[in-house]
C-alpha cells in the first residue's frame, strides 16, 4: 500500500496566520499537524508516500524534508490549482500506480490512529472504503448514506439538504479501480474533480465501496477554535517530562512537559502544558491547555488554553487565554489590562492598554 496526502490548500478560515504559514505546519501540541499525519501513515507500515503541494510547497518541504525521520519516502507533486481531490489522484496516477493507496487530508487530526481500518480494508479489498464520522452539521462536509450493512448508497457533496449526519472526514482507502472513475468524472459546479462523485461513480457501476464510522477523536483543524480543541484534546493525553531546568520558586501542577533547554523561573505552571526547548517562563503563570513553542520569552504574563508559536515575547500580559500567536510575535503591555483573545500572525507587535 502507498499513502497520498493532500497538503495543498489555502487555510482562509485561520487567516491572518495563514498568510505566513501553510496551515498543515500549524503546531498542535508543539508539533505541526502534518507531521501527525505522517506518523499515522507510518504506524501502518506504509513507507512510500506521495505529497501534493501547492504555492507553499518550499515551507513543507522544509519543514517535512525527504521523510526518512519518519521512516519514509516522500515523493513531492505540485497541484498549481485547487482544483479538487479527485484532481489530485489524477496528478499522482504515475506515483500511484496499481497499488491500493490509503488518501489522507494533510490537516486532519486522528491522535488514535487509522490502523483498525486500514487492516479492515486490507482484508476485504473493497474498490473504495471511505471513513466517517458523525456531525452536527453534515452540510459543510461531503455526506454518505449507508445501508444496514454499512455500503455506501450515495455520496453528496456538501448537500444543502444532508439526508444522513455522516462527514467524510478525509481519509480514504482505494484500489486502482478509482483511477478509472477519477478519468470518467467532470468538473462539479464547484469548478472541481469531486472525490465523492468519482466514488459515486464506482457505487453506480455496482462496485463494492464500504463506510467506516470512526471511533475515535477526530478534527479538522481548520479554524482557530479548531486547533485550540484539538491542542486540548492531544494534551490531555500528555506524559509529563521534565528535561529543562526548574527553580526551587516555581511550581508545577499535573502533567507538564519542559523541553531541554527550557527555563522556568518564580513561576507556576498548571497541566497539562508544554514548555518547548529553549523558552524562557519567568514570573509567569502557565494554565492547563497551553503549548508554547521553542526560543519564547513569557515575562509577567498569565496565559491559559492557548498555543503559542516559535519565537514569540509576550511581557506584562495579566490576562491572556484561548489565543493563538504566530512566530516571532511580541506582545507587551501599555497598562494595566483584563483578559484577552488574540489570534495574530508572525511578527506581529502589540501593545495592550487597559
Amino acid at each position: 500500500m502507498k499513502a497520498l496526502v493532500l497538503s495543498g490548500g489555502t487555510g482562509t478560515r485561520l487567516r491572518p496566520l495563514s498568510y505566513s504559514m501553510p496551515k498543515q505546519l500549524i503546531p498542535v501540541a508543539n508539533k505541526p499537524v502534518l507531521e501527525h499525519v505522517l506518523e499515522n501513515i507510518r504506524d501502518l507500515g506504509v513507507v512510500e508516500i506521495g505529497m501534493i503541494v501547492g504555492d507553499r510547497a518550499p515551507e513543507i518541504t522544509r519543514a517535512i524534508g525527504d521523510g526518512s525521520r519518519f521512516g519514509a519516502r516522500i515523493t513531492y507533486i505540485t497541484q498549481d490549482e485547487p482544483l479538487g481531490l479527485a484532481h489530485c489522484v489524477t496528478l499522482a496516477e504515475e506515483f500511484l500506480g496499481d497499488e491500493d493507496f490509503v488518501m489522507y487530508l494533510g490537516d486532519n487530526l486522528l491522535p488514535d490512529g487509522i490502523a483498525d481500518i486500514a487492516r479492515e480494508f486490507a482484508t476485504g479489498r473493497p474498490e473504495a472504503q471511505v471513513v466517517v464520522c458523525k456531525v452536527f452539521d453534515p452540510s459543510s462536509f461531503g455526506v454518505a448514506e449507508l445501508d444496514e450493512h454499512g455500503a455506501v448508497l450515495r455520496l453528496v457533496e456538501k448537500p444543502h439538504e444532508p439526508k444522513s449526519d455522516l462527514a467524510l472526514i478525509g481519509v480514504y482507502f482505494f484500489t486502482q479501480a478509482i483511477h478509472e472513475a477519477v478519468a470518467a468524472i467532470g468538473p462539479s459546479a464547484r469548478g472541481e474533480l469531486e472525490i465523492t462523485d468519482a466514488i459515486q461513480w464506482l457505487v453506480g457501476r455496482g462496485a463494492e465501496v464500504k463506510a467506516t464510522e470512526y471511533g475515535g477523536y477526530w478534527k479538522d483543524t481548520g479554524s482557530v477554535d479548531d486547533v485550540l480543541e484539538g491542542n486540548r484534546q492531544l494534551l490531555d493525553r500528555l506524559r509529563p517530562a521534565v528535561l529543562g531546568e526548574i527553580d526551587h520558586a516555581s511550581v508545577l501542577i499535573g502533567p507538564v512537559i519542559v523541553e531541554p533547554g527550557a527555563r522556568v523561573l518564580r513561576s507556576t505552571i498548571e497541566g497539562p502544558a508544554i514548555i518547548g526547548a529553549g523558552t524562557v517562563v519567568a514570573d509567569s503563570r502557565v494554565g492547563e491547555h497551553t503549548s508554547l513553542g521553542r526560543d519564547c520569552v513569557l515575562s509577567g504574563t498569565s496565559i491559559g488554553n492557548s498555543v503559542v508559536l516559535d519565537g514569540s515575547t509576550l511581557s506584562g500580559i495579566p490576562e491572556l487565554r484561548d489565543s493563538l500567536i504566530g512566530r516571532s510575535v511580541s506582545i507587551g503591555a501599555a497598562d494595566r489590562g483584563t483578559c484577552h483573545r488574540l489570534v495574530l500572525g508572525d511578527h506581529t507587535h502589540v501593545r495592550i492598554a487597559a
